[in-house]
């Protein structure tokens, strides 16, 4: 990713998510030097990730695919991706939050070895509420 696929990154953010990042999330995140990653499929692209590496760890921040493309196995073939390039950077440990209302996502981690390690209370906002984050691990 860099800051030209941000306008495309940002238009698709928010019909992915409740609580959509801004495009100054993502700025930061390039900025700060985060792996950030544009998926293609056919040259077209169809999904985005931000992962931050810090020592022997990586945490996927964000992760998204296009809703026309997915159920295809895309999400299973960029996470996959994603692990492998946290390994060949040197992290062992890979983290992530995820919704417990998104069951998809959830299958989709379980099915890569990810385990739950605990909750973060009250992590997402939502227009109405907020939800619970169950935070996911694997070892790489």
């Amino acid at each position: 990713m860099t800051t030209a696929d941000l306008s495309w990154v940002t238009m698709h953010e928010s019909d992915l998510h409740a609580c959509p990042w801004s495009t100054g999330n993502f700025v930061d995140a390039l900025e700060a030097g985060y792996s950030c990653w544009v998926m293609h499929d056919a040259d077209v692209p169809i999904g985005y990730s931000v992962v931050l590496k810090v020592l022997d760890e990586a945490h996927l921040l964000n992760i998204s695919i296009l809703r026309t493309a997915q159920g295809k196995g895309m999400g299973s073939r960029f996470l996959d991706f994603l692990l492998a390039q946290a390994r060949d950077g040197g992290a062992n440990q890979f983290f992530l939050e995820v919704r417990p209302s998104n069951q998809p996502a959830i299958a989709l981690y379980e099915g890569r070895g990810f385990v739950e390690i605990g909750r973060r209370r009250d992590y997402y906002r939502m227009a109405d509420a907020r939800e619970d984050a169950i935070v996911m691990k694997v070892e790489l």
